[in-house]
């Protein structure tokens, strides 16, 4: 089979270093890292870790068996595109005139993006979607001289209870 992007959740306690040995671990096994976010959950002990990552199916099974090894790794497993959500956010600022002001407020209209900022030179704007969508907004926004760019990477919860993992 060939390298697919595969998308992780990994749940750790909440404690300094956790993030940089699991990038750590990536990095000394040569594995890629296309994202990766982290943030506290309901219980402020624990940190959601989503990492995106590129193998074949021998690759991702060495990532989950390295990774679970780790301390403070409470639970890894993988977020199947069928089984889950996800999301990015995406923060794009673009210099516009007021002439080009109305066309770039149509395009961000159009993928229910937000207009954040404005001022006499730009406009700045937050989409929040899958990264598809991301990445079809940007390439109508080809013809715009963007700015800035900013990419949280990709967030994702499995669907329904299926997977949840309840703490004492």
């Amino acid at each position: 089979m060939a390298d697919q992007n595969r998308v992780f959740q990994i749940l750790v306690e909440n404690n300094s270093g956790v993030l940089s040995r699991i990038s750590g671990l990536f990095a000394r096994r040569g594995y890629n890292i296309e994202s990766i976010t982290a943030g506290v959950t309901a219980d402020p002990r624990v940190t959601r870790i989503t990492v995106v990552t590129t193998g074949d199916s021998d690759i991702i099974e060495q990532i989950e068996k390295q990774v679970s090894k780790l301390v403070d790794v409470i639970d890894i497993h993988e977020l199947k595109p069928e089984e889950s959500v996800y999301r990015e956010l995406a923060m794009i600022k673009v210099r516009a005139t007021a002439d080009q002001r109305q066309n770039v407020i149509a395009l961000a209209n159009i993928f229910r993006g937000s207009i954040i900022d404005v001022s006499p030179e730009s406009l700045m704007i937050e989409v929040t979607g899958g990264t598809s969508k991301i990445d079809a907004f940007l390439g109508l926004l080809s013809g715009y001289e963007i700015l800035e760019l900013a990419r949280t990477g990709v967030a994702g919860l499995g669907r329904g209870t299926r997977n949840v993992i309840y703490l004492d």
